[in-house]
């Protein structure tokens, strides 16, 4: 697992085909090689302040918030700018030479014939008044007075244009039904009725004309022309049994007055094998006026004769349903398309129903000199364009958005002029596209409108209508169009801004343009061979994406040539990637995707990425090869302006989780932290020495005043974690991706951060040292506090290191990466600083409680000294009081002055030295009275109480630590009698004897038997074993003496011993003792039986073997089972044997203390007695 310690080799990016753009424009000289290596291991730029270091970082991580928050605000909802102009004159249509003068004449007099001829019904769109027409066009022309007249009156001059009315017969409804199925055979005869006299109009009062007339009124004309007063009489098929019949058939008539002609139309029901329909058909397809005659004349004599046939005859003839009469003026200048409702021929016809006709007058003759010369087609769109560039000049504000509106007396010529030429619908649409699509060139207008008119193509197509010219100039329309506003695409950075709402609006429809072109079928059909649109849009906006990056690049000049100069300027063009990414993601994809299917995004970023990575990668090489120079050190502003790199770099990265899963995947930045790892070290390294000097100032700064009245701590404390937090955030925006270089990072981060604390922590307690002399102690005790707080705000902050720093995250990386021991690796090392900082901190915090403590010994002595010193007969109350008082005022203070944390700690470090000086107090004093060891303890009883404080101050368990259950047991025995203390003696040994296991001393065998009839206790001292030597020969001469203790308890009962056994460590005694026992003196828990193991020694004193000791109460008593045989059937106890030194005993001392007391000097003399013999056998 050392690997994981170990940073990872850097990977440089090879160099890619394109070189850097940044080494393009400047490759260094070895001069600027020196100069760059100087650039990072100059101290120049070192000097700044730690404080505007730390803001510098600040403001680095805050850019990027503020570039999101700048691209947020250009939102194009947001601006109401007018776009930029789209510089026209770059297309082929604005490169097309204007008309001269003598090719504007003969347009005018166009226009001007057109505006004499003009015919039909016109609605309040048009303008009839025809001098004000001619004021227009002089306007549109720029013609003058007398060269109008001189055209207008060459126009009057010539011929007058020759009308035409087509006639499309569509359907009928609704009509009579004629035959017995309930049915009719409908058919359709329709021409043109001549101007008539003023006479014959009267008499058409009276009636309705029909192609077909009574006998008598035949019989009055002679003529052809009398007889049937119509030109071209034209049929439809028949449509038999139907009512509702569709025709849909086509017909054309000569007009000679429209002013005066009408349109005729009969229907009739086909009944006869021969009828007027048959003889029509025939007379269409005569040519020449005779063989015409001669048809009418026979169609007559047919009429004439079924006129005067029988009633058997007219069963054969047609049956009338209806007809129609419609003045040739009254027919509207567009034309008309309308359902007609059919008229009787007399007040006695009966008829019903409606016919669909659409009628549209037209020229079939214009006498002008552009209409014997070009088609009319050419003619049309040089007049549109001419009214076109006159009507655009007009718009007085915003004529970018002029939606191509035209006024009443334009919309009045060129209707006319449309009609008058036989213009289709479909010729009109491409016309007016191409007309409008090149003004658009030579001045924008509303994309919007644009897109209408390639609607109305494609809603009016048809195929069959087109021939070759006309399809060339669509062709060719479409295809400048469309190379107009790929040039626009690849400018559409400057000319389409996301900071205007128009511009985008514009895009937006240019867009739709485009897309609108390549799925309409006339484009289909006229340029089979363009390229997919997805096709040109890519490839423009790759090479516009290139361009743009080196404009941007080449707008950064260098202030020098150092290499942080270059890397400044790398980041100034990351910063302007990261904006263009930005409005690429948030504004133009969206309309890229939504209107032409191209992944705009996709495509700028990943081209921009590549271009980002190769320049920075190139430059991080020549950093990475500076750096890596034995004893080189980075510069403040070398390492802000890697950090300020990293971080942009970074942000651009993250723009790839807009892209599609297939195209985030290798990424060139997807490694770009590797470039970096070698100067993150040192600018580690820069940041942790700005901190300290930082934090050396703070203190330095620093009052040692409560920085606001709700705040317990000084301006240090805040500037320190003010400091962490920053340094901390850093790390957060650096985001490191290796797990196993994150490690490395943190842990460094994390020791530096715990270093600095330390730092701190023992700069505020030198400030406080240096600044105790001459000051009250008042003071002092105060800049302590705000001191110990300090320490404690600080110390908080680094516990929430683990949060901060995610080491969860850390530690879930590392054991993917490298399994179970990379997780506990990261625990250890990481909680191992925590840990060791805390334990470091709390010593420094100890240190400064001890100080504060110890300006309160003197009180405390003399308060303690008051309670030891009062006499026997005041009250305990009164003899505490004074240490109460004291001791209330002081922690008033400390609790006004501390958080709880340093509040509880010096309440802990002011009750150990509480315990302690009471502790050295009663060792002062022994041997007095027992109610001094009384007051005593009840002092400390108050003490337990008033620093508890029910449940505010510190816990009982933490109160009553071994410290205070020494001194209570010191104060409980002094406050005891000697008896007492005696009996405590004994109750300790006894259990101390039953925690005895094997020991060195050797062991001894008993029996014990309590006989209550008798009140007797039997003792039989059976053997002992594995004694000790005690004499020169390796042997002992042992015999033991059996007591029962304390002896004052058992006055009566002396103490009984065995025989000497000579020469041996086994002795075997078996001998029987008995002693008086009362129930109430075995009741006694202290009531014990004591044998003790003596070396015989008849020269000298004898010496001590050993000895054990048993409770009486566990062999007398009512609930110990009688035993037949008494002591001989009594199972043995073993005992093990000690050899105590008495003198080591509390309770030994105290008794020692009492020289007044005889039976306390004479057991302690006795247990020196044995202690002095115990000789060197220990």
């Amino acid at each position: 697992m050392s690997t994981l310690l170990e940073i990872k080799s850097s990977v440089l990016r090879q160099v890619q085909s394109r070189q850097s753009l940044l080494r393009k424009a400047q490759t260094p000289s070895s001069t600027e090689t020196w100069s760059s290596t100087r650039d990072i291991t100059s101290a120049d730029g070192g000097d700044r302040g730690n404080g505007e270091f730390f803001e510098r970082m600040k403001s680095i991580l805050q850019k990027q918030e503020n570039l999101q928050r700048s691209a947020h605000s250009e939102d194009p909802m947001e601006s109401r700018a007018p776009p930029p102009p789209e510089t026209p004159g770059q297309s082929r249509a604005a490169e097309r030479p204007g008309l001269t003068r003598r090719e504007l004449d003969l347009l005018y007099e166009e226009a001007l014939y057109t505006t004499v001829n003009r015919a039909g019904v016109t609605s309040g769109e048009y303008v009839t008044n025809e001098g004000e027409l001619f004021r227009y066009l002089q306007e549109v022309f720029k013609v003058g007075p007398g060269e109008h007249e001189v055209i207008l009156q060459r126009v009057k001059e010539a011929k007058r244009a020759s009308y035409a009315l087509k006639v499309s017969v569509m359907e009928g409804k609704n009509l009579l039904a004629k035959d017995a199925n309930g049915y009719s055979d409908p058919y359709c005869m329709l021409g043109i009725l001549l101007g008539q006299s003023p006479k014959e109009t009267e008499e058409k009062k009276e009636r309705k004309f029909s192609f077909r007339k009574k006998k008598d009124k035949f019989e009055k004309r002679s003529s052809v022309r009398e007889v049937l007063p119509a030109r071209y009489i034209q049929v439809t098929e028949v449509k038999p049994e139907t009512l509702n019949p569709v025709w849909n058939e086509h017909f054309v008539f000569e007009i000679d007055d429209v002013y005066s002609d009408q349109l005729h139309l009969d229907i009739w029901d086909h009944d006869d094998d021969v009828s007027v329909s048959e003889a029509c058909k025939k007379l269409n397809e005569i040519s020449g006026f005779k063989g015409m005659g001669r048809y009418f004349k026979q169609i007559a004599k047919s009429v004439r004769a079924n006129g005067t046939a029988g009633a058997a005859v007219e069963e054969n003839v047609d049956d009338f349903l209806g007809c129609l009469n419609i003045s040739i003026h009254e027919i509207p200048v567009a034309g008309v398309d309308r359902w007609f409702k059919l008229e009787p021929r007399s007040s006695t016809s009966s008829v019903q129903g409606e016919c669909r006709l659409i009628l549209k007058l037209t020229t079939t003759q214009r006498d002008t000199v552009l209409s014997k010369k070009d088609s009319y087609m050419p003619v049309h769109e040089m007049l549109l364009c001419q009214i076109l560039e006159y009507e655009h000049a007009q718009v007085g504000t915003e004529p970018y958005s002029w939606s191509g509106d035209l006024s009443k007396p334009a919309w009045t010529v060129l209707s006319h002029h449309a009609v008058q030429t036989d213009l289709s619908p479909l010729q009109q649409a491409i016309i007016r596209w191409q007309s409008y699509s090149k003004h658009h060139q030579v001045q924008s207008m509303d994309y919007s409108f644009l897109l209408e008119l390639l609607r109305s193509i494609e809603d009016k197509w048809d195929p069959a209508a087109l021939h070759r010219e006309l399809e060339q100039s669509l062709a060719e329309s479409f295809s400048i169009f469309t190379e107009y506003c790929l040039a626009l695409l690849k400018r559409m950075r400057e000319v389409f801004p996301v900071t205007s709402t128009s511009a985008i609006t514009r895009f937006d429809f240019l867009l739709r343009c485009l897309g609108q072109i390549h799925s309409m079928q006339a484009f289909k059909r006229v340029c089979p061979f363009r390229n997919e649109l997805h096709v040109e849009i890519t490839a423009v906006v790759k090479r516009s994406t290139l361009e743009w990056y080196e404009a941007t690049v080449s707008s950064f000049k260098p202030e020098d040539c150092s290499l942080e100069a270059q890397l400044r300027i790398l980041v100034q063009v990351v910063d302007a990637v990261h904006v263009d990414v930005h409005r690429s993601q948030n504004v133009y994809n969206k309309l890229f995707i939504s209107t032409v299917k191209v992944d705009y995004y996709s495509i700028t970023y990943r081209q921009l990425e590549k271009l980002v990575a190769d320049d920075v990668s190139t430059a991080m090489e020549r950093v990475c090869g500076t750096l890596d120079q034995e004893g080189t050190k980075m510069t403040q502003s070398m390492g802000e302006t890697l950090f300020e790199l990293y971080i942009t770099l970074k942000a651009l990265k993250q723009y790839r989780e807009f892209l599609p899963l297939k195209d985030a995947k290798a990424l060139a930045l997807c490694g770009f932290h590797e470039w970096f790892k070698t100067s993150i070290h040192k600018w580690l390294q820069i940041v942790h020495n700005k901190s300290c000097d930082r934090i050396r100032k703070a203190v330095e700064v620093d009052k040692l005043e409560h920085v606001d009245a709700l705040s317990k701590h000084s301006s240090s404390a805040v500037d320190v974690t003010t400091c962490f937090n920053q340094v901390k955030e850093f790390w957060v925006q650096l985001a490191w991706p290796d797990s196993a270089g994150a490690f490395i990072f943190v842990t460094r981060l994390t020791a530096d951060v715990c270093s600095a604390a330390v730092c701190y922590s023992e700069l505020i307690k030198r400030k406080i040292e240096r600044s105790q002399h001459g000051q009250e102690n008042k003071h002092l005790t105060n800049q302590l506090c705000i001191a110990l707080n300090n320490i404690e705000h600080v110390r908080k902050f680094l516990g929430n290191l683990p949060q901060d720093l995610d080491w969860k995250s850390l530690e879930v990386a590392m054991q993917e990466s490298c399994g179970p021991g990379g997780k506990e690796q990261v625990r250890k090392a990481l909680n191992a600083q925590l840990l060791n900082v805390d334990l470091d901190l709390q010593r420094e915090v100890k240190r400064m409680i001890a100080h504060l403590t110890d300006k309160m010994v003197y009180d405390l002595k003399k308060y303690i000294q008051h309670i030891s010193l009062s006499p026997d007969s005041i009250h305990n109350d009164d003899a505490v009081s004074p240490l109460m008082k004291y001791l209330d005022d002081t922690l008033v203070i400390l609790s006004e002055s501390l958080v709880k944390a340093n509040l509880d700690r010096v309440l802990q470090g002011l009750w150990t030295l509480l315990l302690k000086l009471i502790l050295d107090t009663v060792a002062e004093n022994r041997g007095v009275s027992v109610e001094f060891y009384g007051r005593f303890y009840y002092t400390a009883k108050a003490l337990v109480e008033f620093f508890h404080a029910e449940g505010d101050g510190l816990p009982v368990e933490d109160l009553r630590n071994e410290d205070y259950k020494a001194l209570e047991e010191e104060l409980r025995l002094n406050k005891c009698s000697s008896n007492e203390l005696i009996e405590q003696y004994y109750l300790e040994k006894i259990g101390q004897q039953k925690t005895l296991k094997q020991t060195k001393f050797g062991r001894i065998s008993v029996k014990c038997y309590y006989e209550a009839s008798e009140q007797k206790l039997y003792i039989e001292i059976l053997h002992a074993a594995d004694l000790i030597a005690l004499d020169t020969n390796g042997l002992s001469d042992p015999f033991v003496i059996i007591e029962l203790c304390p002896q004052h308890w058992f006055p009566t009962a002396k103490s009984q011993r065995t025989q000497v056994k000579n020469k041996t460590l086994h002795p075997v005694f078996d001998e029987l003792f008995q002693f008086q026992v009362t129930p109430a003196q075995y009741k006694k828990r202290f009531a014990c039986i004591v044998f003790t193991v003596m070396d015989y020694d008849w020269l000298s004193t004898n010496d001590f073997a050993g000895e054990a000791i048993c409770r009486l109460s566990d062999f007398c008593g009512p609930d110990k089972p009688s035993v037949p045989g008494g002591v001989k059937n009594v199972q043995p106890l073993i005992l093990h044997l000690a050899r105590p030194k008495p003198s080591e005993k509390p309770i030994l001392k105290m008794l020692e203390a009492r020289t007044s007391d005889r039976e306390a000097q004479e057991f302690v003399k006795k247990l020196k007695e044995i202690e002095k013999s115990m000789g060197e056998g220990d």
